[in-house]
């Protein structure tokens, strides 16, 4: 462990989020967004630090960039959502997806726009379960079943690869990616995770996974193709919970934390990092005409 380089993250805001997940950071405008799964809550936050609060009405596992300014998708309970500048619009209804007592989690959009959102139960008091879904404009289709909790998703540069962590298993898993058709397969355990568990993901240009611990304090910067660990990202929150690159070379962390339940100083609150890597663009979700 002496041997791995390990850098500290530092505050980015002083205010608290009771489960901060979803980051997201769009280069053209230098928006950053994320949400607070049980406020139901998602934030916008300018270049000069502004921030603008919008409720959703109900809780909310992402909120990812869609193609034009100003749009997202919102995952929520009862279904996804338009965000369009200011309005939240309905725009695919769930409930014959999920379960009663489930919601949407971690959501992102693939390189070719189809939208991918895991499904998790809203209640401790209900076990465990869930899908990875894939939505393409035509339908919703399950391309992980089964899943614990369903987390971070990324894509590497070359879009041969998927990558997916479901929390529960405290692994995060590869599986080969066909881009053009959106399909997975071979799914195998790249690595494993003690001392937390694996949580929100992004990837960097050179195919490096940055992979937030809950409960861990931390970030994991990983091989993508051995799993090998290579960097640590200290965070002074007990649970992190996602992250993405942003700046204008791309080389600076956006965290996420989680504040719910905990009493530390900085549970909860925003953080961010430098690195000596870059980050890939977000990729958008396509926006479908449902008529």
């Amino acid at each position: 462990m002496s041997d791995i380089r390990t850098t500290s993250a530092s505050v980015l805001t002083g205010r608290r989020f009771r489960l901060g997940e979803s980051p997201f950071y769009i280069p053209e405008t230098g928006i950053f967004s994320w949400v607070d799964i049980l406020d139901g809550k998602f934030y916008l936050m300018t270049p000069s630090g502004d921030i603008s609060c919008h409720d959703a009405g109900q809780q909310i596992g992402a909120l990812v960039p869609a193609t034009g300014d100003g749009r997202y998708i919102v995952a929520g309970k009862a279904g996804l959502y338009l965000f369009d500048n200011g309005d939240i619009t309905p725009y695919l209804a769930l409930g014959e997806h999920f379960r009663s007592y489930q919601r949407s989690n971690d959501s992102k959009a693939d390189p070719m726009g189809r939208l991918w959102f895991g499904s998790s139960v809203d209640d401790d008091a209900y076990p465990e379960s869930g899908n990875l879904f894939r939505y393409d404009g035509m339908s919703v289709k399950i391309m992980q079943p089964d899943t614990l909790i369903s987390n971070g998703m990324a894509w590497n540069s070359r879009r041969d690869r998927f990558y997916f962590s479901d929390s529960s298993y405290h692994a995060v898993f590869s599986y080969d990616y066909d881009n053009e058709t959106g399909d997975i397969s071979g799914r195998r355990v790249l690595f494993e995770v003690t001392n937390g568990v694996p949580d929100g993901m992004t990837i960097d240009s050179d195919d490096n996974l940055w992979v937030a611990i809950w409960g861990g304090r931390r970030i994991e910067k990983r091989d993508s193709v051995s799993g090998e660990l290579l960097e640590i990202i200290s965070v002074d929150a007990q649970n992190v919970t996602s992250c993405c690159f942003y700046g204008d070379n791309m080389d600076k962390l956006f965290i996420t934390t989680s504040g719910e339940g905990l009493e530390g100083a900085n549970d909860g609150k925003l953080f961010t990092c430098n690195t000596t890597s870059r980050g890939l663009f977000p990729d958008r979700a396509l926006l479908y005409n449902h008529n």
